[in-house]
């Protein structure tokens, strides 16, 4: 062989490698993308219940010292995470803002009570722990009523519970996927070169010998795909940081951490294990069977 032809080999293998190590990449991304999501969607699901408030309107005559003892007592409950007073003033201003500076021309006196707005723990966001608590608040004869968005929770928790098993689904039919694009890839990579093994063969080499190169390159393509596919999450996630203020109740860090590695882990095993496949089929195919 020529230095010209060793070279346009040279730049096609390189290709091809490279070809290889992006397709891969990107495999493992969609897998860490959703491994990300499953691993953290009891964490997403509870920071978008406790997002929720529920509104304790107090009755016109309460004044503020005693809505504010009444919101201390709710404070020391188990099922409160956060509370906040409402004055009359504030009530006003909001108020304002949805329905005009002068809606309360057609009042003799302003019609806004003191009001307390509750964020609960996530566990207690379904629908008998709801009628429970606005029970207990009703039974106080400060309050006026209770009111939070009841069809938003019921549908909130029959969604959450289907979107869970969707994207385990959808992991699942992802690592399929993943394991056929990626075993093809390599698969191609090595018949390529399935002279080259069948010449080996031919002078004594062992299959164990023959596949040690290749397992060699296997590893190095799993690990460069890998950290490819990190470092791209790494970045995603970086970017969902900016965007995103509580980012770290959503992703905790421990968690992230575990599904880099899985992404590495996901990444050497399907190309070592691909490879070691690929090439045991390829010593043990005849001369007339490397031409098809």
């Amino acid at each position: 062989m020529s230095k010209g032809q060793s070279r346009i080999l040279s730049r096609r293998l390189l290709s091809a490698w490279v070809s290889s190590i992006i397709s891969i990449s990107l495999v493992l991304l969609l897998v860490g993308a959703a491994s990300l999501l499953l691993v953290n969607a009891g964490k997403f699901s509870r920071y978008i219940k406790e997002n929720m408030s529920v509104t304790v309107l107090m009755k016109q005559d309460v004044g503020e010292n005693q809505a504010l003892a009444f919101q201390s007592e709710l404070d020391r409950s188990p099922w409160v995470k956060s509370s906040s007073y409402v004055s009359k003033q504030q009530g006003i201003q909001e108020m304002s803002q949805l329905l005009g500076e002068d809606f309360l021309d057609i009042f003799s006196s302003a019609p806004i009570p003191v009001s307390l707005e509750l964020t609960l723990n996530g566990e207690y966001v379904v629908k008998d722990s709801l009628d429970m608590i606005k029970s207990q608040i009703l039974a106080s004869p400060l309050v006026d009523s209770v009111t939070y968005q009841e069809n938003i929770v019921e549908a909130l928790n029959e969604n959450l519970a289907r979107i869970s098993m969707g994207i385990g689904l959808f992991i699942l039919l992802l690592l399929f996927l993943s394991f056929v694009l990626i075993n093809n890839t390599i698969r191609l990579n090595v018949y390529a070169r399935r002279f080259t093994i069948h010449t080996m063969k031919m002078v004594g080499a062992t299959k164990n010998f023959i596949r040690r190169p290749f397992m060699a390159q296997a590893f190095v393509q799993g690990l460069f795909s890998s950290m490819i596919a990190c470092l791209a999450l790494v970045g995603l996630l970086f970017f969902l940081k900016g965007q995103m203020l509580a980012f770290y109740d959503i992703f905790p860090l421990e968690r992230v951490l575990a599904v880099l590695g899985i992404v590495l882990a996901s990444g050497l095993l399907i190309c070592l294990s691909s490879t070691w496949v690929t090439v045991g089929k390829m010593v043990g195919l005849d001369k007339d069977e490397l031409y098809f």
